[in-house]
């Protein structure tokens, strides 16, 4: 039985690919739960499968002077047969192999195979929940009409494992189809019933848009330009909000690359989706002012009551910072945490205008730099802080308010 018995753990380690010391630990449970099983009690029997696939077996017994239990005590003189120095009271492991004989190898092969496929399972989760918070090539094989489109990841264990993107996360302007290869950010790996991996996976999640820019900017995967915020209505725009932890570095130049190297290889990964890289910045009235991309603000003010930026742009340009169906204003809110509210110069009042006219964003990208810094007022009704140019009137038009939610 021995030699039938290593051959058959030298067989599960080829077949299943699971480390030898795995498969050793798990066999020696295994044994011991089908001994368990079939004799009852056995708490204090130990069981080891050495790399040869030789079994040990070894019972914790208690010295006394005279037996009751064989299977819990032992006699002091044989205890000292074994360990010259053995006490009254005293509990040694003594060699208990016999026991390895009288296991039903019926149940003991049920058992491991139990166990075996356990542990397969729990390998295998220890390898692919590393998995998520990346992006991974798949391969669409078909689509679920309730889950939605099944992914095969190229795996050994294909029967094991089970690729999802689920309708909600797939992108409304983008066509899939059977046998497609796309890149899919992993947002979660589950356990399910039958012992089966789940990898669910998506398109629509900002941090797509954060690992293909550091798999495209070596700045940003080194971490000499950080992104501080990512605001996406996905197949349509992203806003990405970056900044230099290094003196003298231009954030925004090493996304874009040269000639819009870089930044146009993330745009056409994500179907031609406009981004917009914006510069961070501490001051939350210029960083507002900065996520309006591709507009630039005559003056930003910060009312901390209610957490509202009120924003003042040109009367030519207001369509534009609000964008189509209020894109641009809702996505600068998302990305800066403020209630955007959108506003044309009081009548009668002045403001220098920017001091370049910008135009409707190109198809690819947009990016917006940071502006000098403004005055800081206070107002009654609570904190206001304001960057703007100099003859800057107060807010006295109906605003248009993009919540950042």
């Amino acid at each position: 039985m021995r030699s039938e018995f290593q051959a058959a753990i030298a067989q599960l380690i080829a077949e299943k690919g699971l480390p030898r010391e795995v498969v050793m630990e798990t066999v020696a449970n295994a044994l011991l739960a089908a001994y368990r099983k079939s004799f009852g009690g056995g708490e204090n029997v130990r069981i080891e499968v050495d790399k040869n696939g030789e079994v040990h077996v070894w019972a914790s017994k208690r010295v006394v002077a005279q037996t009751k239990d064989l299977n819990e005590e032992i006699s002091l003189a044989e205890a000292q047969r074994l360990i010259p120095k053995a006490a009254l009271g005293q509990f040694i492991d003594v060699d208990s192999s016999f026991i390895f004989a009288r296991i039903p190898t019926q149940t003991a092969k049920q058992v491991i195979l139990q166990r075996i496929r356990e542990a397969e399972h729990e390998h295998l989760y220890d390898q692919i929940k590393n998995w998520i918070g990346e992006i991974r090539l798949g391969t669409l094989t078909r689509k679920d009409p309730v889950r939605g489109w099944l992914v095969d990841f190229d795996l050994d264990k294909t029967d094991k494992i089970e690729g999802i993107m689920p309708i909600s996360e797939e992108v409304p302007t983008e066509r899939y189809r059977a046998g497609q290869r796309i890149r899919l950010f992993v947002y979660d790996v589950r356990r399910v019933q039958g012992r089966m991996l789940q990898i669910l996976v998506s398109r629509t999640h900002r941090d797509l848009v954060r690992r293909l820019f550091e798999s495209e900017v070596p700045e940003i995967y080194e971490g000499t330009v950080e992104i501080k915020g990512i605001a996406r209505e996905p197949g349509s725009r992203s806003k990405v909000a970056v900044v230099a932890r290094q003196d003298g570095l231009d954030p925004i130049g090493s996304c874009v690359g040269v000639r819009g190297s870089r930044i146009n290889n993330i745009v056409r990964e994500l179907n031609d989706e406009k981004i917009d890289i914006i510069q961070w910045s501490a001051d939350p009235a210029t960083f507002v002012a900065n996520s309006l991309s591709p507009v630039k603000p005559l003056k930003v003010d910060l009312r901390d009551l209610d957490h509202t930026a009120l924003v003042t742009v040109l009367e030519k340009q207001l369509s534009l910072a609000i964008g189509k169906d209020g894109q641009n204003a809702r996505l600068a809110a998302k990305l800066t945490g403020w209630r955007v509210d959108v506003t044309k110069p009081v009548e009668g009042e002045t403001y220098e205008e920017p001091t370049h006219e910008i135009q409707e964003p190109v198809p690819t990208f947009t990016t917006r730099r940071e502006r000098p810094q403004g005055r800081h007022e206070r107002g009654e009704s609570g904190s206001r802080r304001s960057s703007t140019h100099p003859r800057g009137g107060k807010h006295h038009n109906p605003p248009y308010g993009y919540d950042r939610n």
